[in-house]
C-alpha cells in the first residue's frame, strides 16, 4: 500500500480521515485494540459514558481542528464549557493554576506564598539550575514547590523527578511578586488562561466517540486486534506481512520488539525512552463541587486527579480518579470489585536527553519515508486537540 498507518488513535484516526479526505484511498491502519480512540477511548459505567484514559477534552482555541473533529461528532452533539480546574491544597480548596489564585487562600498562608515568591531564584538573578527540583524552587518559589509542584509531580511521574529535564517546563510563567501581591488585595487571579479554559465535551457520549466514528468513516481499512511486533526499516515492512510506501508510526517505540535494521546506537536510544501507567477507576458518589477537575497533591491520597464526571457529563454521577500505576493496588481493587482501567501508557516521560535522542531517531526514520506523530510516535506530552493538529499538518507535506 501507500500509507500503513500504526495506531488508531487521534494521530492516526486524523491522518487516515485526511488522506481520504483529499482522495487517496491507499492506506491501511493497524491497530492493536478491538476498538478504536487510544487514550481517549469510551465505554459505558453505570449507565454514563466513561473514558477510560482519563479526562480528555476538545480545546476551543484551534478552529481548524475543531472544525475537523465536528465533521465527525456534529457541533450541536458538544457542550462548552468554561474551565473549573481546582487544587486540594490539603483542605484548602483554590482554583487552578495554582500561581493566579493565591489570593484565595488563608491570610497566613498567604503570606508564606509571598514571601517565598519574592526569594524565588528568578526573581533574585540567581542562574537558572539544571535539576527539576532545584528549577521548580528557583521558578516557583519554595511554598509552591513544597506545597504542590514537587508532591504532585511526584504522584504522577514517580519519584526521581531529577531524572527529568526542565526543557518542557520553560512554558511556565514566572511568577512576578508585585502582580501576586496585588492579586492577593484585590482578590483576582491574574496573568494568562491555562489551555482548555474552555472546552467541549459530547452531551450524550463519552469523548471516544468522537474518534469512533472517524474510525467508521475508514470503512475496512482499519485492521483491529493487530499489535505491531517489527518494523523492517529498511524495506519498510511491518510484522513481516504488510509492506508501504510510508509508515506513520503512532504507537509507542518502546512497545516493538523488533527493530530490524534500524542503527545499533538508535535502538539503545528507544530502550532510555520512560513513559509512567496510569489507572482510572470510578467512584459512584457524586461530589458537592461545580469543578471539572481537582488535583489532590497530598502524598498520602494515592490519586493525583479527580475528574468529576457529573460535571461535564450531564446525566451522569460519580468520578474518576487518576493514580499513577505504582501507587495502586490493583489486587485489592479487582477483590472489592471496584471498576478500573490499566493504561500502560499514559504519558511519555521528558527526560534528561529526550529531545536530543528523538530528534536523532525521527531524522533517521524520516530519511525512510517513516514518520513518528503524535504524543507516541514524537514521544511529547501533546493533547488531543494538539496531536489532531499535528496529523493534519503532515497530511499535507
Amino acid at each position: 500500500m501507500k500509507y500503513l498507518i500504526l495506531g488508531a488513535g487521534p494521530a492516526g484516526l486524523t491522518f487516515a480521515n485526511m488522506l481520504l479526505s483529499s482522495g487517496e484511498d491507499d492506506f491501511l491502519v493497524i491497530e492493536k485494540e478491538n476498538s478504536a480512540g487510544g487514550l481517549c477511548r469510551s465505554c459505558m459505567v453505570d449507565g454514563s459514558p466513561f473514558d477510560i484514559g482519563g479526562g480528555h477534552f476538545l480545546d476551543v482555541r484551534d478552529p481548524d481542528v475543531t472544525k475537523f473533529v465536528f465533521g465527525f461528532l456534529h457541533e450541536d452533539e458538544w457542550d462548552r464549557y468554561e474551565r473549573d480546574s481546582r487544587i486540594d491544597l490539603y483542605g484548602d480548596i483554590i482554583g487552578s493554576p495554582i500561581e493566579a489564585n493565591i489570593w484565595q487562600l488563608p491570610d497566613k498562608k498567604q503570606e508564606r506564598f509571598l514571601h517565598h515568591i519574592a526569594e524565588a531564584g528568578c526573581n533574585r538573578g540567581e542562574p537558572m539550575p539544571e535539576k527539576f527540583t532545584d528549577w521548580i524552587e528557583w521558578k516557583l518559589g519554595l511554598a509552591i514547590a513544597e506545597d504542590y509542584m514537587l508532591p504532585y509531580n511526584r504522584k504522577m511521574f514517580g519519584e526521581d523527578l531529577d531524572s527529568l529535564g526542565t526543557y518542557w517546563l520553560e512554558k511556565l510563567p514566572n511568577v512576578s511578586y508585585e502582580e501576586t501581591k496585588r492579586s492577593c488585595a484585590e482578590h483576582r487571579p491574574y496573568g494568562t488562561q491555562p489551555g482548555h479554559a474552555k472546552f467541549f465535551y459530547p452531551h450524550s457520549y463519552g469523548y471516544g466517540e468522537a474518534f469512533i466514528r472517524m474510525a467508521s468513516a475508514l470503512g475496512d481499512r482499519i485492521h483491529y486486534n493487530e499489535p505491531v511486533f517489527s518494523i523492517d526499516y529498511d524495506n519498510r515492512i511491518v510484522n513481516g506481512k504488510y509492506s508501504a510506501d510510508k509508515i506513520i508510526v503512532t504507537i509507542p517505540w518502546t512497545g516493538v520488539r523488533e527493530h530490524i535494521g534500524l542503527p545499533g546506537k538508535l535502538t539503545d536510544s528507544i530502550g532510555k525512552l520512560r513513559y509512567s501507567s496510569v489507572v482510572i477507576e470510578y467512584v459512584p458518589e457524586n461530589m458537592d463541587t461545580k469543578a471539572h477537575w481537582i488535583y489532590y497533591p497530598d502524598p498520602k491520597l494515592s490519586y493525583h486527579r479527580i475528574l468529576v464526571r457529573h460535571n461535564f457529563c450531564p446525566g451522569s454521577k460519580g468520578y474518576w480518579t487518576e493514580t499513577n500505576l505504582t501507587r495502586f493496588d490493583e489486587d485489592k481493587a479487582a477483590e472489592e470489585g471496584r471498576t478500573y482501567f490499566v493504561n500502560e501508557y499514559a504519558y511519555p516521560l521528558n527526560t534528561i536527553g529526550k529531545q536530543e535522542l528523538m530528534k536523532e531517531l525521527l531524522e533517521y526514520t524520516a530519511s525512510k519515508n517513516i514518520y513518528g506523530l503524535g504524543r507516541w510516535g514524537e514521544w511529547q506530552h501533546y493533547n488531543s486537540d494538539v496531536v489532531i493538529r499535528r496529523a493534519m499538518e503532515l497530511s499535507i507535506n
